[in-house]
C-alpha cells in the first residue's frame, strides 16, 4: 500500500505593496494555514503586479513539483490587477464552476466579489497542475479555499487519470 502523500502548493500573493514591504501578507498566511487543514504541504511566493514575474513563479512552483499553484491578488479590474491576463493564457483548459462558485459565496457577503474574475484550469504536463487565481483578499482566500480544499484529492486524482467516481 503507498503511503499518503500530502498535496504540494505553491501560493503566490501578487501585490507591489507586499513585495516592497508596505503591507503584510495577511491572505496568503491565511492561505497557507487554511491549506494546511486539507493537508496541504505549501510553499508561499510574493511577487509584484507584473505579468512576467507571475509567470516565471508558476512556472517555478511547476518545476518545483506543485499540484496546485494559488494565486492571491489581482483578479479585479484595476489597472494593476494582472493574475488573470497573465495566467488565463497558460491555461490548457479552463474549469469555471469553481470560480463561479467562489463568486457566489463572495457576492453573498460582499456584492464587490461579482466584480472579481478569478479563473482556475489545468496546465497539461509532468505533472499536470491545477491553477486557480484568487482574490487578494482574506474573504476571497477563504472563500476559494472552502470551495477548493475538499476537492483538492479528487482533482489531483482526475489529474493523474483516476476514472470518474
Amino acid at each position: 500500500m503507498e503511503a499518503f502523500q500530502p498535496i504540494q502548493a505553491t501560493i503566490v500573493t501578487v501585490s507591489d505593496e507586499v513585495h516592497s514591504g508596505m503591507d503584510g501578507n495577511r491572505a496568503g498566511q491565511l492561505a497557507v494555514e487554511l491549506l494546511g487543514r486539507h493537508e496541504v504541504r505549501t510553499h508561499l511566493v510574493v511577487v509584484p503586479d507584473d505579468i512576467e514575474q507571475i509567470r516565471s513563479a508558476v512556472t517555478d512552483a511547476r518545476q518545483s513539483g506543485s499540484r496546485l499553484v494559488m494565486t492571491s491578488g489581482g483578479t479585479g479590474i484595476g489597472p494593476s490587477d494582472l493574475s488573470v491576463d497573465a495566467i488565463a493564457p497558460l491555461l490548457d483548459y479552463q474549469v469555471p464552476g469553481i470560480c463561479e462558485e467562489i463568486r457566489r459565496r463572495g457576492a453573498a457577503t460582499v456584492a464587490s466579489a461579482l466584480v472579481s474574475r478569478e479563473v482556475a484550469g489545468v496546465i497539461r504536463g509532468n505533472p499536470p497542475t491545477f491553477v486557480i487565481t484568487a482574490p487578494g483578499s482574506r474573504g476571497g482566500v477563504r472563500d476559494a479555499i472552502d470551495v477548493l480544499g475538499p476537492l483538492l484529492g479528487h482533482i489531483v486524482a482526475q489529474l493523474d487519470g483516476a476514472g470518474h467516481i
